[in-house]
């Protein structure tokens, strides 16, 4: 488990932050608080599950093989 800030994302991948070395081809699940709520109140993540296809200094990208929003709780986000 680890945490991070999201650079930037596509419909294909995600770029962020991480202060651990993550290997190229590992697979790995991210949790990434919403900006949108759910009926204007409840708090969504997105769930993205992928490969690692790079990583450098403070910095991975993972290639999103599938998805899913759900409703989140306090707390719970790794990835912002």
């Amino acid at each position: 488990m680890g945490f991070g800030k999201t650079i930037n994302m596509s419909s294909n991948g995600v770029l962020f932050t991480t202060d651990q070395y993550l290997l190229p081809g590992r697979r790995l699940e991210l949790s990434i608080s919403w900006p949108a709520q759910l009926n204007s109140t409840v708090p969504l993540k997105l769930v993205a599950r992928g490969r690692v296809v790079r990583c450098e200094e403070g910095k991975a990208a993972i290639e999103i093989h599938q998805y899913e929003f759900r409703t989140a709780s306090q707390g719970t986000a790794v990835v912002q």
